[in-house]
């Protein structure tokens, strides 16, 4: 079994936000906003929910990073979808509505629970949001407030002890020190906090953000860290905060967001669950509305993180999604991985023939969203199927990919040399 989970390792983003306009052709919208929200007139709800179709060489990573989503977003908002085998003309849910976490709406908010940054600039009546990747069990993300400290572009990553430690004990020795460069995790841009140890950074790995990845650092895309590092200051407060439900008010009904709580808090999930229906109680008794305790417990369950309507008579699920503002599928997805074609005379690594045309597709998309990739693709043979990743410069090179291949999914890879030597 290719397990997901160790699709991406390690402690690491430019926000993908064109200059258009929102219009609609033939029924769907070009555009939507998924970063840049107004929060006028107290509105503690922004943003709405979307759908796109799918093509057949789409993930749920790509569309996941195109619209401004982490993977947890996306995965849980389409439960019955594939992350990596999605077909053709697939309906994907964008959960692109957020309810505001309950903090200051003074600089930086960072709401470990649904794994997502609020930014609000001084004096502008905004918010721009944007997915993170936080820090994984056994090296959680602190709570609290701090603020940033520093701003460097192309840093330089002076490993840890204690990250020296952790790599020696799995056998992949790192440096003392990594360079500005590809190789790095903390990406092109970081912002130390006050925190001792702690940053806000971009990666190497854009595909671990909206899930525990890190050490610790709170990684962004390599896009939305470079639009956040030219938007803040030294100075600017960062607010840590662990909210897994969200309340709030919306055109004159009471929504409910849910997350599951991570694994440091999971056992405060009963007690986080009472103050919940305590604080439903008092905010429906402030507009004598009536709370439909049915329709909350089946949000908390879901912990899907969408908005959702919890008074009696309210929209359910179904009609929120089919209502879902319907987005036309960009020509090319920011970010997603486009593939070169092999030649006789390139190094390759083929795998061993696997069980079905699925199962190569799935492995072949999670390879080409490692980070850094390694670039792959399905090959048939006489109704069999493997996958070849490739091209590689030369041996050396190809015996690294093989080995990181093998730790990565735990399946057997061959370097194959060139059927011929370059001129």
């Amino acid at each position: 079994m290719i397990a997901t989970a160790l699709l991406l390792e390690g402690c690491q983003t430019f926000s993908f936000i064109p200059d258009k306009p929102l219009t609609v052709t033939t029924g769907k919208a070009e555009f939507i906003e998924s970063h840049d929200f107004s929060i006028a007139d107290g509105r503690q709800i922004v943003g709405e929910l979307a759908s796109v179709d799918s093509h057949d060489e789409d993930t749920l990573s790509d569309l996941a990073r195109h619209f401004g989503l982490g993977f947890t977003d996306i995965t849980m908002a389409n439960p019955n979808l594939d992350p990596w085998a999605l077909s053709e003309n697939r309906t994907v849910l964008l959960p692109l509505q957020f309810i505001l976490p309950e903090a200051q709406h003074n600089g930086i908010v960072l709401n470990l629970a649904n794994m997502r940054m609020f930014y609000y600039p001084k004096n502008q009546n905004k918010v721009l949001t944007y997915p993170i990747g936080v820090g994984r069990d056994g090296w959680n993300t602190p709570l609290g407030t701090t603020k940033i400290v520093a701003k460097k572009a192309n840093p330089v990553w002076t490993v840890p002890e204690s990250i020296h430690r952790e790599h020696n004990a799995l056998g992949d020795p790192l440096p003392k020190v990594i360079p500005a460069g590809p190789d790095n995790p903390l990406g092109e841009y970081a912002m130390p906090l006050g925190f001792n140890g702690y940053l806000i950074h971009g990666t190497n790995k854009p595909y671990g953000i909206g899930m525990q990845v890190s050490h610790g650092c709170v990684q962004l895309y390599p896009e939305d860290v470079e639009a956040l590092f030219n938007l803040v200051d030294v100075g600017t407060p960062v607010h840590i905060v662990h909210q897994p439900y969200l309340v709030a008010w919306g055109q004159d009904t009471l929504y409910l967001e849910a997350h599951r709580p991570l694994g440091k808090w999971l056992k405060q999930e009963k007690q986080l669950q009472k103050m919940l229906r305590k604080k439903l109680e008092t905010l429906a008794a402030e507009r004598a509305a009536n709370v439909d305790w049915q329709r909350v417990d089946a949000v908390l369950n879901r912990a899907d993180g969408i908005p959702t309507p919890i008074l009696q008579g309210s929209a359910d699920l179904p009609a929120l999604t089919a209502d879902a503002l319907e987005v036309m599928h960009p020509e090319h997805l920011y970010g997603q991985p486009t593939i070169v074609a092999l030649t006789e005379h390139d190094w390759v690594i083929a795998t061993q023939t696997l069980g079905d045309e699925v199962e190569a597709d799935k492995l072949a998309a999670m390879l080409n969203h490692l980070g850094p990739q390694i670039p792959a693709r399905k090959i048939e043979q006489d109704g069999t199927y493997k996958v070849v990743a490739g091209p590689f410069k030369n041996k050396k090179e190809t015996q690294l990919i093989a080995k990181r291949i093998k730790a990565s999914f735990d399946i057997d890879v061959t370097p194959v040399k060139p059927a011929q030597k370059r001129n």
